[in-house]
C-alpha cells in the first residue's frame, strides 16, 4: 500500500504528531495513530519517533497504514430499499439506526452487509470493509446514498464529490425559532481538541459551507432544508449548532434537554449526480420517513 505522506507547513502548527495526524485525516483516531507510532508505521524524515514528538515546519511524515485484516463480511438479507440500480451505480435509501459499513462493535446489520446480499458486484476501491461505499451518512440519519458498482464509477462519483457538483439536500428539525427565511453558513470544520470524537468549527478545520432555508416553524422548533456545498463529517449538525440552532434529538451536538427521537432528526432526502458512464444528470428524492413525519405531526398539534 502506498504510504500516506504530508509535509508539515505552518498551517499544521507545531503540536504533537499524533494530534497533527488525527487532524489531517478525520478517519484516524489518535489512539490508532499512537499504536502505529509504536509499531514503527509512522516515519518522520525517514526515522521513527514517539507519539509526543512535536512536528516542525519542513518535516516529511509518512504513514504506512497497515492492511486491514480480511474479515468475512456476512451477507445479510436486510431488505434494503434500493431506489435505483444499473450496471454502474445504485442509490439506496438507508433507514435510521443503520451503520453504513462494518466497524468495531458493528460487525453485522450494516448497509454493507445488506448490499453484499442484494447486489452482485460492488467497487473494490475502498477495500473489503467498504465495498462500493463512496460517501457516508451517520447511523441515525436516514436517506439516500450513492453506491459504486465498479471502480470506474467509484472514481467518477468521488471526483464529483470533490468538485462539489453532487446535489445533496437534507431536511432537519432544529431547536429554536429561526427568524430569517434562509442563510449560508461558511465556517471551517475540524476535530474538537477537547473531544476527539466530535467535530467543531475551528480555524484549523477544513472549508465547509451549508446553505439552509426555513420550511416551517413550530414554536420552539424550526424545520429547515440544508443544501451541502461541501461534505465534512457531521457538517449539518456542527454548523446548525454553531449558529445557535442545534438539531433536535442530537445526542452529541444538541442540548441535554431535547426531544426523544433516538438520534438527530435529519433526513438526506435528495441526491443528484452525473452518471459515471453516460454523463446524464440523475436526481432522486425520498420523502421523510414515517417516524420523522409523526414527530412533525405531534409538533403541529
Amino acid at each position: 500500500m502506498e504510504p500516506f505522506e504530508i509535509i508539515i507547513t505552518e498551517e499544521y502548527g507545531s503540536g504533537r504528531i499524533d494530534k497533527v495526524l488525527s487532524d489531517a485525516n478525520a478517519d484516524w483516531s489518535r489512539t490508532q495513530i499512537q499504536q502505529w507510532l509504536k509499531d514503527g508505521a509512522v516515519l518522520v524524515n525517514e526515522g521513527t519517533v514517539k507519539s509526543n514528538y512535536k512536528v516542525k515546519v519542513g518535516d516529511v511524515i509518512q504513514v504506512v497504514v497497515p492492511e486491514l485484516e480480511e474479515l468475512d463480511i456476512v451477507a445479510e438479507d436486510l431488505n434494503l430499499d434500493i431506489v435505483y440500480e444499473d450496471s454502474d451505480v445504485l442509490v439506496v435509501n438507508k433507514p435510521r439506526g443503520m451503520v453504513v459499513h462494518p466497524a468495531p462493535g458493528h460487525a453485522s446489520g450494516t448497509l454493507v452487509n445488506g448490499l453484499m446480499h442484494q447486489v452482485k458486484d460492488l467497487s473494490g476501491i475502498n477495500g473489503v470493509m467498504r465495498p462500493g461505499i463512496v460517501h457516508r451518512i451517520d447511523k441515525d440519519t436516514s436517506g439516500l446514498l450513492m453506491v459504486a458498482k465498479n471502480d470506474q464509477a467509484h472514481v467518477s462519483l468521488v471526483d464529483q464529490l470533490v468538485e462539489k457538483s453532487v446535489t445533496r439536500v437534507y431536511t432537519a428539525l432544529v431547536h429554536g425559532h429561526i427568524p430569517h427565511d434562509q442563510g449560508t453558513i461558511d465556517a471551517p470544520i475540524g476535530r474538537d481538541s477537547k473531544d476527539r470524537q466530535s467535530m467543531t468549527v475551528t480555524d484549523k478545520g477544513k472549508h465547509a459551507i451549508t446553505h439552509f432555508k426555513v420550511l416551517d416553524r413550530f414554536g420552539d422548533f424550526t424545520l429547515v432544508e440544508c443544501r451541502l456545498e461541501t461534505g465534512r463529517t457531521h457538517q449539518i449538525r456542527v454548523h446548525m449548532k454553531y449558529i445557535g440552532y442545534p438539531l433536535a434529538g442530537d445526542p452529541k451536538y444538541g442540548p441535554k434537554k431535547t426531544i426523544d427521537f433516538n438520534g438527530q432528526a435529519l433526513h438526506a432526502g435528495t441526491i443528484g449526480f452525473k452518471h459515471p458512464r453516460t454523463g446524464e444528470y440523475l436526481e432522486f428524492t425520498e420523502p421523510l420517513p414515517e417516524e420523522f413525519e409523526s414527530l412533525l405531526k405531534k409538533l403541529r398539534s
